[in-house]
């Protein structure tokens, strides 16, 4: 899906912002495995080889040729007017493969109910690509916290600055008026790393929260500012956690630099797995052929170093280190130690692919699957929970009961699938369902998160004595559970309220 900056019907100044507002939302909510939304970057280098300015609202026979160059199924195009009371944006759904205009709907409230308003249009275009989609509306546009109006505004505002400068003052503002924002966050966070501004830059990009659905990238950035800053220990914390959800072959690249620079012998492994998902980058095997070098394979160096040769012909560091590595003609088949000692450094990859690599997954499943079953299986099956756990945000529950399952599947000494698939049944509802998945998971190991849902379940069952008991477990487990923590406040409170006595006529 694309969506199309909406068009500013109303005379009112100072609103043309709203128009890039919609596609932001839409891409934050709407954005799943199961529905793949183009960037804003996708859509200006596709306005861009139509010959359209960014700013200019084309007619809908030219939008409709950017979609079609884009090979979307559906594009989306609406309108906003304000009368000085109330918002109302009309938005309709384009059908490139039935080649039809879905009828418009329609969305009005009050401006400083932007965020509730987006969200219902988001429903709306859901609903009209999925007949079944389960949740209600009402409960959908609940489930989501709206952006400040103000913070929105200056996000918005800072995508659509040209100078740097002026987009670190307007992120800079968003993010001072919502803390949390994560969006916000990571483009003032890439802004500074584009400046080399890297200990501001870490400082932004470790504040996106983990389960915020911008971390993976976050945490891209955020190991390439601590690369450049020298914090390798902070770099490659932040690439494995990327790793862990994403196999990446950019991400696997970088892992085995910021490992080699720390000394580790374990950098050769990241770099085969770089080579495994994306044989054609001659980076890959230069910096394999770098690694194996300083370990005195040089049969295998020599040889990583003629694959990245024959990918990149001219690359005069890797001529330097394949001859070094190579015995010349009379030497007997020895290397002089002189010129093994003037190894190069192995090289960090900047570009991240997560878009291209999820247009792949969703278009290649089969593809993906073997392409994940390179992983070992407890990442594999960390992709799987991470896409259930995506799928379960966008309200698609059977889905993500699947991925769960497969996880469960792919790794079954893992309790992490199984007390996912515990938190899905209780969001359904299923209590029962839920009690069974997290005692499954005790079965294989403890773990405070099990014991914190049986609790969970205890309290809403009024069974506070089993409750205290899955609480005082995981607690035990992880003194510093914040979940936890709370329970156990909630549970005190409980008890008081129990404990009080009838007040007397």
């Amino acid at each position: 899906m694309v969506v199309i900056p909406f068009e500013n019907a109303s005379p009112t100044p100072g609103l043309e912002w709203l128009g890039e507002s919609f596609p932001e939302t839409f891409h934050e909510q709407l954005n799943s495995p199961i529905l793949y939304l183009a960037s804003r970057d996708e859509r200006l280098r596709a306005y861009d080889r139509q010959g359209v300015p960014a700013g200019v609202h084309a007619s809908r026979a030219t939008l409709y040729r950017l979609a079609e160059q884009m090979d979307v199924d559906y594009a989306v195009l609406g309108s906003y007017s304000y009368d000085g009371a109330r918002l109302t944006a009309v938005t309709q759904l384009l059908d490139m493969r039935a080649q039809k205009l879905l009828p418009a709907v329609t969305e009005s409230a009050p401006l400083a109910d932007l965020g509730n308003l987006q969200s219902a249009l988001a429903w709306d275009l859901l609903h009209a690509i999925r007949a079944d989609f389960s949740v209600p509306k009402d409960k959908y546009v609940a489930s989501i916290v709206p952006v400040r109006l103000d913070a929105q505004e200056n996000y918005v505002r800072g995508l659509l600055a040209t100078a740097a400068d002026e987009k670190v003052q307007l992120y800079r503002e968003a993010v001072r008026l919502n803390p949390a924002y994560a969006q916000a966050l990571l483009e003032l966070g890439k802004t500074y790393y584009a400046q080399h501004a890297y200990e501001p830059a870490i400082a932004v990009l470790s504040q996106v929260q983990g389960s915020s659905a911008v971390a993976r990238e976050a945490n891209f950035y955020l190991g390439l500012a601590a690369y450049a800053h020298g914090d390798f220990a902070k770099s490659e914390s932040a690439f494995a956690f990327v790793a862990a959800r994403l196999p990446l072959a950019e991400v696997y690249n970088n892992l085995g630099v910021v490992v080699a620079r720390r000394s580790q012998r374990k950098a050769a492994d990241y770099f085969q797995r770089a080579i495994q998902n994306d044989p054609s980058d001659a980076d890959y095997h230069f910096n394999l052929g770098v690694s194996l070098t300083q370990v005195g394979d040089r049969s295998g160096a020599a040889r990583e170093l003629r694959s990245a040769l024959d990918h990149h012909p001219n690359d005069a560091d890797a001529k330097m280190l394949l001859d070094s590595v190579t015995p010349s003609a009379g030497s007997g088949g020895i290397v002089p130690s002189s010129t093994t000692s003037k190894v190069p450094f192995e090289r960090i990859k900047r570009n991240y692919e997560e878009n291209t690599f999820r247009q792949m997954t969703m278009q290649m499943g089969s593809w993906a699957e073997e392409r994940f079953a390179r992983s070992d299986p407890r990442a594999h099956a960390r992709f799987h929970i991470e896409l259930g756990k995506e799928l379960m945000a966008h309200g698609f529950t059977t889905e993500a009961e699947a991925e769960f399952r497969h996880a469960a599947a792919v790794d079954p000494s893992s309790t992490a699938p199984l007390t996912a698939l515990a938190e899905d049944y209780d969001a359904r509802g299923d209590a029962a369902g839920a009690r069974t998945q997290a005692e499954a998971a005790l079965r294989i190991r403890e773990s405070a998160e099990a014991y914190l849902i049986l609790a969970r379940l205890d309290l809403r069952e009024n069974r506070t004595d089993a409750a205290a008991q899955n609480i005082n477990r995981a607690l035990q487990l992880e003194p510093g559970n914040a979940t936890g923590q709370d329970l156990k406040r909630t549970l005190a409170a409980k008890l008081a309220e129990k404990a009080q006595p009838l007040s007397q006529p």
